[in-house]
């Protein structure tokens, strides 16, 4: 085998990994030798005979574990964004190592012993203000961890800890392998009718990639509502759309779901909380769980009254008396276009991938924080279809690489997300490096990439994950980019959200692809106004998905569990007791297929989103009415809220850009949820 490449620094401009010569062998020796170093390291610092300092131990702590850092990141992007066979095996065997190594760094007793001393003492020894917040961290996450419990409690919280990450690596697996069954083959394009051209040119050519020459295939996107819904003009296919997404990994991941839930009950009873939603929540912005039932309170029965009304002028204009879910989207589209004179197949034209990426994303961040983007394609990355991009300065000075990976593919699971292949450190003199992964269709070799207003959306939202990343100014990797917490990490990206439309950015990126005319003026505001209508159903779809995932890591480890097939008799009972019993509006996600709370960090923390939102339309507004300039506002929220991370109270820095705490009638007010 060649020298493993994760074994030093990537002499790469910004320690890009080199993924020219990383191949899958090196991944398995690279976490055993990442693992065992650390743990020498972190052994040292416990073993050491030396008075205990920040610098002995902290810092010392900061500066463990480059080689299984390097791998980690790297090898859990390739998984998520280009797996195979051979890579879900290696998943499968190093998650229950990896588990067992944090729980090794966590409760390791003479580490916790000189951190422990260090905190009594942290204001009394003149840190400042980063290193108290990274030695709180530090202390809070073993404390929060079980570093108190006794040698019996660690022992089964060691075995609890190893079961939920096995089982949250099966979820994925299975999820990959049913949303991969779950596609739609058709033979004819025919049966495609009211998909605009190039969108049945992309299902062609993933037929194509898939084996199926000659026919056309419906991928699934991670959610239920998948997109075609507002086009596809058969309603017997939408349909069978709808049920197939609604039914993926129903069989194999409920019962996981269930498992998972009943073992983190046990952990967090355990940990001496109530519930795995009261341990998770007790270390987030929301604080408790009565904070997250207020906003539930607050939100759910404005956002149901929205979305009857919706439900009624849907079937009106559908000439039924109640519309279906499978056909709700497709009757929205109607309406917006015949109440706003909006056509959103009309709108692609002018949403062209490089020229929203380009004219769009980045000019507003040099708008905004004054940064630029050159791409680099002399730097390679993890796939053909991945982009590196170098963001400096507006003086030239470096920030760091930004890859964009935008196409869907057969190895890329479902769904947008960010991810930090370096982090920003002074401690270790590493500038960022940050992958934006998204699922767009990719159309025959030479076609124009078209997106709907929803992609664009969710590029620019995916992107202030990566501005997040980019922007840390921080001196400890622990604190850096958006290592904040779970129901604060949503608001910088859905903050961005709001360049998508700005006028000015608009005017600048929305150009017909063909002619370069732009975005007709009056389209703006008829889009504004077409947005408006559906927000009832995003709104409940959305909060019906959040009410799953409280639901499920609400239950009492010494209350009555699911067994192992009452998945779905659990869903409707808790959508009903909510008040979210729609069925007209499923959940975002069902559990089968809730790869965010069963197979990744979300667990009862989906209200994020919600939650975040309020500080996202409270800093909308101040934005908008604050009096400075985007240049000077702009700047602000960079200095006060991006650059800290997580070096800061979350709330603290909110309260710095905004000069107050944060309200929800901007939010209220956006959803058209006030009530007076």
């Amino acid at each position: 085998m060649t020298v493993n490449p994760f074994f030093q620094p990537s002499e790469l401009p910004y320690e890009l990994p080199p993924f020219a010569r990383i191949r899958h062998e090196h991944y398995l020796p690279a976490f055993a030798r990442g693992m065992s170093e650390q743990l020498a390291e972190v052994g040292a610092i416990g073993a050491c005979t030396d008075p205990v300092t920040f610098e002995n131990t902290v810092e010392a702590l900061e500066r463990s574990g480059a080689v299984l850092g390097r791998v980690h990141r790297v090898f859990f992007n390739k998984t998520a964004s280009d797996t195979d066979d051979a890579l879900q095996a290696v998943e499968a065997e190093i998650a229950p190592r990896l588990a067992a190594h944090e729980d090794a760094l966590l409760l390791d007793p003479a580490l916790f012993a000189r951190l422990d001393a260090l905190h009594g003492q942290r204001h009394h020894i003149g840190l400042d203000a980063e290193q108290v917040r990274v030695l709180e961290r530090h202390h809070t996450a073993r404390v929060r961890a079980g570093a108190r419990l006794g040698p019996e409690q660690q022992r089964r919280l060691r075995e609890l800890n190893a079961e939920i990450a096995v089982r949250c690596a099966a979820f994925r697996r299975n999820l990959r392998a049913a949303t991969a069954d779950a596609a739609l083959v058709l033979d004819r394009a025919e049966q495609l009718a009211g998909l605009p051209e190039d969108e049945i040119a992309a299902a062609a050519e993933h037929a194509k990639a898939l084996g199926h020459d000659g026919e056309f295939v419906l991928g699934m996107k991670n959610f239920t509502q998948q997109t075609q819904l507002g086009s596809l003009d058969d309603p017997a296919l939408r349909e069978r759309l709808l049920a197939a997404s609604l039914g993926r990994g129903g069989d194999t991941n409920g019962p996981l779901a269930v498992t998972l839930a009943t073992l983190r009950a046990e952990r967090a009873a355990l940990l001496g909380h109530p519930s795995h939603a009261a341990w998770q929540v007790a270390d987030q912005t929301a604080g408790t769980t009565d904070a997250v039932e207020r906003l539930f309170r607050r939100l759910i029965p404005p956002a149901v009254a929205n979305a009857e009304r919706e439900a009624a002028a849907l079937a009106e204009a559908a000439g039924v008396a109640e519309i279906g879910p499978a056909d709700w989207q497709y009757y929205a589209e109607r309406i917006r276009k015949e109440r706003c004179g909006l056509d959103a197949a009309a709108l692609r034209p002018y949403l062209e991938l490089e020229s929203v990426l380009r004219d769009g994303v980045f000019h507003a961040a040099g708008l905004v924080y004054g940064i630029t983007f050159t791409e680099r394609p002399d730097l390679v990355a993890y796939h053909p279809d991945a982009r590196v991009f170098e963001v400096h300065e507006a003086d030239g000075s470096p920030i760091g690489l930004y890859i964009g990976d935008f196409h869907a593919r057969a190895s890329k699971r479902g769904g947008a997300w960010e991810k930090e292949l370096v982090l920003q450190s002074h401690l270790l003199g590493q500038r960022p490096v940050v992958v934006n992964n998204l699922n767009i269709a990719k159309p025959p070799a030479g076609e124009p990439v078209l997106l709907t207003w929803r992609e664009v959306n969710t590029l620019f939202h995916e992107f202030g994950h990566a501005l997040h990343g980019l922007l840390s100014d921080v001196r400890y990797p622990l604190l850096s980019g958006t290592q904040v917490p779970r129901d604060f990490v949503e608001f910088p990206s859905q903050v961005n959200e709001m360049w998508a439309d700005w006028p000015e950015v608009l005017a600048h990126y929305a150009r017909h692809h063909l002619t370069g005319e732009p975005m007709p003026p009056e389209l703006p505001d008829r889009l504004r106004e077409a947005e408006d209508f559906g927000v009832g159903f995003r709104m409940v779809e959305h909060l019906a998905a959040a009410v799953l995932d409280w639901a499920w890591h609400t239950l009492p480890a010494d209350g009555d569990l699911p067994d192992a097939a009452g998945a779905e008799a659990f869903e409707a009972a808790a959508l009903e007791r909510y008040g979210l019993a729609l069925a007209t509006i499923p959940p975002r996600y069902r559990t089968g297929y809730f790869a965010h709370i069963f197979g990744g960090s979300y667990a009862a923390g989906y209200y994020g989103y919600r939650w975040a939102e309020v500080l996202d339309a409270d800093t909308v507004r101040w934005f908008r009415e604050n009096g400075k300039t985007v240049r000077e506002s702009g700047e602000i929220f960079r200095r006060e809220l991006l650059g800290k991370g997580g070096a800061v109270d979350s709330m603290a820095a909110f309260r710095a850009v905004v000069g107050r705490d944060p309200e929800v009638g901007p939010l209220l007010d956006r959803h058209g949820l006030a009530t007076g």
